[in-house]
């Protein structure tokens, strides 16, 4: 045995494997054989279908060691993040939606902006080409439309005595952001209807303007005041009432109320300036000088009642070219296209889904109630007068003033600068009523009757001649203080 163990020790140390060894490593060998076919059938299923052979021990690890990995990404993801922060994602939120809030407003003054510097641009470009004698005769000797303008103003002015009864028929029927979009189709309507001047064009688009300002405006303030109430509850997210979707307090939204409205003035004014760029950039040059149109003309000012007399009746040097009127007439209409894009598209919804349908819940004759029910309200009968004079005094600035003071003095050529004037003083003025928010709201309405007037009495005592170009200042003071008094009245009315 001794003798054995020394030979297979020789053995090892002269590198020959022992006969024991040997035989070992063969079993080894064959018990791996064996592992591996046991392997290769193992990937043959039931069906004789081969199946992918696995990847060995070290890629059974790998695997093993990526869905530890996977799993605790997925934790990660799902768990609680220590980054994340609730309150002030929710605040992120807020702040976005009262951001919105303050587009709609925006997006609804430029759209009702442009509608009307469309609508009076368009509207002061007709009278002056139909009041030429020249003109009319030109254009409407076979077609008999010599008082065509009387008839379209009869149907622009008349019409919204009644539109309070349907008004709130249609914006209960359609509502308030689609009311201000067909509102504007309508302007748009006006507009195309110049391509074809006919008695059935545009007496029945002049009517449908005045059928749609009553709504138009009414939807405008509604519209107003519920981006206020919006923002209010934006702002104050956190409040009970506010999350429970309860009635707000009394008063709660009157400070965003006046902030939007004086908001909207501002822009909406502009729409004065911008009326008279189809005046200043197309007919100006068509005009005549002050000695031609002024020639006969004896007095100015307040002894004048309706046009001026001794007028001259042809205004015009030379007729402007149908394709030019044409190219105008097609802006306009682009621009009138454009703000019905703005309601449509920039504007959102006045109301929640639910809010509408609570709306609509209202029974049609409470709906059509609803003026006669305001009436109750002693507020709104003292303030009745002030609606009623709010539209005399704009169509006195630009009519009766332009026309007796303004044109009598200064020229047919001057008039676009004295309706520029006005409309930037009223929309910079409109910033004035941001001071209701801390002083009595009656102020506005009492300081703009106090201006107009003081305005007024100024204007009875002053003694002008015709054609005095040296009053262009004394002018433009008074049209810039008689915008101080409108901003003043809408604003405070609001």
């Amino acid at each position: 045995f001794n003798l054995q163990l020394e030979g297979e020790k020789g053995n090892q140390e002269e590198g020959v494997c022992p006969p024991g060894g040997l035989g070992l490593i063969l079993h080894e060998a064959a018990a791996t054989d064996a592992m591996e076919a046991i392997e290769e059938e193992r990937t043959v299923d039931d069906c004789g279908v081969v199946v992918a052979p696995p990847n060995g021990g070290m890629n059974e690890l790998l695997d093993v060691g990526q869905e530890d990995n996977m799993q605790g990404q997925m934790e990660e993801f799902l768990g609680p993040q220590a980054q994340y922060n609730e309150e002030e994602e929710e605040r992120k939120y807020y702040r976005r939606k009262r951001l919105g809030v303050i587009k709609n407003v925006v997006a609804s003054s430029f759209g009702a902006m442009i509608v009307y510097g469309v609508y009076m641009g368009l509207l002061q470009m007709q009278l002056i080409l139909h009041y030429d004698m020249t003109y009319r005769e030109v254009k409407y000797s076979n077609l008999g439309l010599e008082d065509i303008d009387r008839k379209m103003l009869m149907g622009i002015n008349v019409t919204p005595i009644i539109g309070f009864l349907y008004t709130p028929v249609l914006i209960r029927f359609l509502g308030t952001k689609w009311m201000m979009f067909l509102a504007s189709g309508i302007y748009a309507l006006f507009v195309s209807t110049n391509y074809w001047e006919r008695y059935y064009t545009l007496v029945p688009s002049a009517v449908a303007i005045g059928v749609a300002i009553v709504p138009l405006w009414a939807s405008l303030g509604n519209y107003i005041t519920r981006m206020a109430q919006q923002y209010y509850e934006y702002a104050n997210y956190r409040e009970e009432h506010v999350q429970e979707q309860k009635k707000l307090p009394k008063g709660a939204c009157h400070n965003y109320i006046i902030v939007f409205q004086s908001l909207f003035y501002v822009i909406f004014n502009l729409s004065f300036v911008f009326a008279e760029l189809p005046m200043r950039l197309v007919l100006h040059h068509h005009l005549h000088e002050n000695k031609h149109i002024l020639a006969n003309v004896k007095i100015c000012g307040a002894a004048i009642s309706g046009v001026i007399p001794g007028f001259n009746t042809t205004v015009l040097t030379n007729l402007p070219r149908s394709m030019l009127l044409i190219q105008v007439e097609s802006v306009l209409m682009g621009f009138a296209f454009l703000s019905m894009i703005i309601f449509l598209v920039l504007c959102g919804p006045a109301y929640r889904p639910t809010e509408e349908i609570d709306l609509r819940s209202i029974g049609w004759g409470n709906i059509f109630q609803l003026p006669f029910k305001h009436l109750r309200d002693y507020r709104l009968r003292l303030l009745c007068p002030f609606f009623i004079y709010s539209g005399f005094e704009v169509i006195f600035a630009v009519s009766g003033f332009s026309l007796s003071y303004g044109v009598c003095i200064l020229g047919l050529k001057s008039l676009w600068l004295l309706i520029v004037v006005y409309g930037l003083s009223s929309s910079v003025f409109s910033l004035l009523s941001l001071c209701l928010l801390r002083l009595p709201r009656w102020l506005g309405l009492i300081g703009g009757a106090v201006v107009h007037g003081v305005l007024l009495v100024v204007l009875m005592v002053l003694s002008v001649k015709p054609s005095s170009p040296d009053q262009l200042g004394p002018l433009l003071v008074i049209t810039a203080l008689w915008g101080l008094g409108s901003a003043l009245n809408k604003t405070g009315i609001s």
